[in-house]
């Protein structure tokens, strides 16, 4: 166990048990290197590092460290689907065949928009063993899922579409701008707000990428969601984490090859900063100052209210939780718990990370790691100190 370690940046004194949970998580949690930023009506009041960018601990997190946030990427590409709903070039209740004339294959001709983004588009796997590399091939991917037939009737279930909801997502904005979903991310959300956040990494910045850092295996007797999922490999579950293989290969997280492709569902790189500026301008109406000072919006706030109604409640079929789907956001549950606020939404990352915004508290918040974890929920136990100090603070 860490006995010290050295945290650095801003800290409100308001929010100064934040720090304390935060500096509190490397001892109770054995976390490796770790950064959390919070916003309160577009404030930063929280900006804080520490630990280190590998399992040797021999590099320090910096304040311009990156890291693979997983599923903490959805949020993001569901803002730039919300956005190009906003601009008026995305509609949700529109057949996706309407933007993606290919997908029409399989009995989806009518399947709308909105059931990609909320997972009850009946796609969460590819039945079809696909060889190694595919992951990394966007067309290999797109194509596949084109042809798919879905597992269960869109509309009448949801399940966790963990990475094939990103080719479905950033295929439809990639149809709909000319652009990729890490392009159009940069170009209309990540420059004008300054974040420091990557869809498709580029060479230069992996000298500041933190190494992730596998979950320990379940103890003897011991279970988790995950292991269930890989229980029997003829499932649709299985299928969802391990076809192509490339998506649960130990280590390739840390590759070159990973970091380059763009998988919108999952190999986002970013900083907590990042993430808790984008839920900053979410949580007040979707405005936020920008990088040049002046006043940037992200959405409207009518987008957000509509990206945030729920579409589905109850027993997920891919990973057997109970989950409250929005559109491209999950919404605060027992089973993932963005908050004490009914009206909180976000996502999480395995192993992890979070970002969620508080339109009734005006929170932002974001906590990116590269120690993962993996609990039998979506609630990591670095979380609930965090964010009960945040609010205690209020």
């Amino acid at each position: 166990m860490q006995t010290t370690v050295n945290i650095e940046g801003h800290c409100d004194p308001q929010f100064r048990t934040v720090e304390d949970a935060f500096r509190q998580n490397f001892d109770a949690h054995d976390e490796v290197g770790a950064a959390v930023s919070v916003l309160i009506d577009g404030e930063t009041v929280v900006d804080l590092w520490g630990g280190h960018m590998d399992a040797a601990r021999t590099r320090p997190w910096e304040r311009d460290t990156i890291v693979n946030v997983w599923s903490t990427t959805k949020g993001i590409v569901a803002t730039c689907a919300h956005r190009l709903v906003d601009q008026g070039l995305l509609d949700l209740d529109a057949p996706v065949a309407k933007y993606w004339p290919e997908f029409s294959q399989a009995g989806k001709e009518r399947l709308p928009v909105r059931y990609l983004l909320s997972h009850q588009a009946g796609l969460p796997a590819i039945r079809e063993p696909l060889p190694p590399g595919s992951a990394f091939r966007w067309g290999v991917m797109t194509e596949a899922l084109a042809k798919e037939t879905p597992w269960w009737e869109p509309g009448t279930k949801h399940g966790y579409h963990a990475f094939t909801w990103g080719w479905l997502v950033g295929e439809v904005i990639r149809r709909v701008t000319g652009v990729s979903v890490g392009t159009y991310f940069r170009k209309e959300i990540g420059q004008p707000l300054g974040l420091d956040f990557h869809i498709g990494l580029a060479a230069e910045h992996d000298a500041r990428t933190a190494e992730i850092i596998p979950a320990d295996p379940p103890q003897s007797g011991e279970t988790n969601f995950v292991m269930e999922m890989l229980r029997d490999p003829q499932s649709m579950p299985f299928k969802v984490l391990a076809n192509p293989p490339d998506l649960f290969t130990p280590g390739v997280v840390n590759t070159r090859e990973w970091r380059a492709a763009e998988i919108p569902a999952a190999n986002g790189h970013g900083n907590a900063r990042a993430v808790a500026r984008l839920y900053g301008a979410l949580a007040r109406g979707g405005e936020l100052d920008g990088a040049d000072g002046r006043a940037a919006r992200v959405l409207s706030a009518q987008a957000i209210e509509r990206a945030t109604v729920g579409q589905a409640y109850g027993r997920d079929e891919v990973m057997g939780l109970r989950l409250r789907t929005a559109l491209g956001f999950v919404l605060t549950s027992p089973d993932a718990t963005l908050g004490p606020n009914p009206r909180g939404f976000g996502h999480s990352g395995a192993g992890g990370s979070l970002g969620f915004a508080d339109p009734d508290a005006r929170v932002g918040f974001g906590y990116a790691m590269n120690r993962m974890i993996q609990e039998d929920t979506l609630t990591d136990p670095r979380w609930a100190p965090l964010i009960d100090a945040v609010y205690a603070s209020l």
